[in-house]
């Protein structure tokens, strides 16, 4: 839709580049009906993220002050109403305002397409192999807003223009333009289409019932390509679907007959009803797992996946590997760095510490960083082995080393963050903190981020000045990741924290069912993570909503990696997993016999994962294996 142009004659819509309560910077027109407007902003108020959010307008007629103010008290009752509502296809409330004698309210922007702009594309209808599905999901989006205390909110224009299908094939039920919380028999004056609308709202009927006749019409819509017709006097029930899917069976069409009934007590008496009868059209008893965007997965065989070769230390591999130019670089907790040909497992030459090896090797030209419970920083030559210098820090070191810059930087239990020139190992700053920095640092062109145990989040210049902190209730072991503008970190109180770079301003927090000290992954607008309650989690880094979530047998303190559009990562119950990572589902997994605490390194066609029980895996990737 065009910003500019005047698709009412009441209103017209905000040009791009209007500010709202000066923050809100209007990019583009989403829809408009009658009593509201909805606009595609930027939000100002983070200016280094691009952080887009759903603007929606209240056109207010009312001519004297009076009826003004009782339309804005109706309108902040319906931001009280929705702001309740806490569910993963539904937008949440940001923010809401009054500006120039117009309402407006502030919602997390779905990125995606309207079912009816999908019914727009060839051939004009949807399949009902996907439309009973999507349907089910939506009866329980209205069971959760019916369900709602104190008060149910109902819909009431529930049509195929407010249902989202997001970039990641979710349901989204956007533009609450008539939802509102109503007792039986209350007076309603009722707005939107009407082909969807059941006929007892003009008498001021408004229950559960009203939703169940929306869900009906749109059911019909999306499989016959056209909105059921407006017959008055209505008949008792809809006639038979001509139009789109020819095979549509006759129980759907019961269905949809009896949730468009014209008579609300012979309409189901509540969407659980539909929904199980919706359930029947496709023999489920539930709709766990229920997922027909996708193809499904078939898992291989246990015993399918072999190791290209193994690898035996002395005692057990906690840490993670790193593969660099065809060599695997690992520590143990023998105190021995480990350098390994990544092709045919021989050992090429080991270098001993004296501490145990949790940490991460870097590898910057031909020189290898390594960190050591024997407060030192090691620094070896890449092709021998051979000692190049050391650094002292004043505590165990189990963070990981990050070179960037000329100089590595890594944390340590003194509490301190240490910045340390490649060449020759002298100390340049140190930024002493309140807690054992164990997480790895990460660092930008112009920032390095950090948390320690104690819950403090930082970001740092390269002067070892702290420009911003943010702080956790717990400890912050995992390491952070840096992407469109935002920090992402794990928290041991559970939540999955995404901070705007520049600022540390809170963007969004996601509640894990536990704790973790995994270090996400970011891709394609996803982050992957693993928490002590033993799920591998997937969330949308744009709204903060839950993919998808796969449950391991035991804790995940590891962390997971993506490589070829694959997802890898441990559990302390002894498997590498291997996940198609779109949809969470099982592609592949091998035991070890012990538990995996360590992030797998991936290489050419393999992945390595090392174990406690003092061996480190080459396995095949999934391309690998369809070879």
């Amino acid at each position: 839709m065009d910003p500019n142009q005047n698709t009412n004659s009441t209103q017209l819509l905000l040009k791009k580049g209007t500010r709202l309560a000066d923050r809100y910077l209007i990019q583009a027109g989403i829809s408009q009906n009658t009593a509201t407007a909805v606009y595609q902003a930027r939000d100002l108020h983070f200016p280094n993220v691009v952080k887009m959010v759903a603007v929606k307008e209240f056109y207010n007629p009312a001519p004297d002050p009076q009826s003004r103010q009782e339309n804005f008290e109706k309108f902040e009752r319906q931001v009280n109403l929705i702001a309740a509502l806490a569910h993963p296809s539904i937008p949440g409330v940001l923010d809401y305002f009054v500006q120039d004698k117009q309402a407006y309210l502030v919602l997390e922007y779905v990125s995606g397409q309207s079912l009816v702009s999908l019914l727009e594309e060839p051939p004009g209808y949807l399949p009902s192999d996907q439309v009973v599905p999507w349907t089910i999901g939506l009866c329980e989006v209205l069971q959760y807003l019916h369900g709602h205390k104190p008060e149910p909110v109902f819909v009431i224009d529930l049509n195929p223009s407010n249902i989202m299908l997001d970039n990641h094939n979710q349901l989204i039920l956007v533009d609450f333009g008539l939802a509102a919380s109503f007792h039986a028999g209350v007076q309603h004056a009722f707005e939107g289409s009407l082909e969807y609308i059941a006929p007892e709202i003009s008498h001021g009927q408004v229950d559960e019932s009203v939703d169940i006749y929306s869900l009906g019409a749109c059911l019909h819509h999306l499989l016959s390509g056209s909105p059921p017709p407006l017959q008055p006097p209505l008949s008792a029930g809809i006639q038979p679907i001509q139009a789109g899917d020819s095979q549509i069976p006759d129980q759907l069409q019961a269905i949809i007959s009896k949730a468009m009934h014209s008579q609300p007590s012979d309409r189901y008496q509540s969407v659980g009803g539909m929904k199980s009868d919706l359930l029947n059209v496709i023999g489920r008893s539930d709709s766990r797992q229920l997922a027909p965007q996708y193809d499904a997965v078939s898992p291989a065989p246990d015993n399918a996946i072999q190791p290209v070769w193994t690898f035996e230390s002395a005692d057990e591999i906690r840490g993670t590997a790193l593969y660099n130019r065809g060599s695997l670089y690992f520590g143990s907790y023998d105190h021995h760095l480990y350098a390994i040909n990544a092709e045919t497992g021989k050992l090429l030459w080991k270098y001993q510490t004296d501490g145990g090896i949790v940490s991460r090797p870097a590898v910057s030209e031909d020189s290898v960083f390594i960190g050591s419970e024997d407060d030192r920083l090691h620094v070896l030559s890449a092709r021998s082995g051979s000692l190049l210098w050391t650094y002292y820090t004043k505590g165990p070191i189990r963070s990981s080393p990050f070179v960037a810059h000329g100089h590595v930087f890594i944390g340590s239990d003194d509490m301190s963050l240490h910045a340390v020139n490649i060449n020759g190992g002298r100390g340049i700053w140190q930024i002493d903190t309140i807690g054992e920095i164990r997480s790895t640092p990460f660092v930008t062109q112009e920032e390095i981020y950090a948390g320690n145990e104690s819950g403090e989040f930082y970001c740092m210049d390269f002067r070892g000045g702290i420009k911003w902190r943010y702080k956790a209730k717990r400890a912050i072991t995992s390491s952070s990741v840096v992407a469109d503008g935002m920090v992402f970190f794990c928290s041991l109180d559970s939540y999955i924290y995404a901070l705007d770079a520049k600022s540390g301003y809170l963007i969004w927090r996601f509640k894990m069912d536990k704790g973790s000290i995994s270090s996400p992954s970011v891709a394609e607008n996803l982050l992957y993570t693993g928490a002590i309650d033993g799920n591998i989690y997937c969330v949308n880094t744009n709204n903060a909503k839950e993919v998808w979530r796969f449950q391991t047998e035991n804790q995940v303190t590891g962390s997971p990696i993506i490589w070829e559009d694959e997802l890898y990562c441990g559990s302390v119950d002894g498997n590498l997993y291997c996940l198609d990572r779109q949809t969470g589902q099982l592609v592949w997994k091998f035991n070890t016999g012990q538990p995996i605490t360590g992030t797998p390194a991936a290489g050419g066609d393999r992945i390595y994962i090392g174990s406690t029980d003092k061996q480190i895996y080459a396995l095949p990737t999934k391309a690998a294996l369809s070879q």
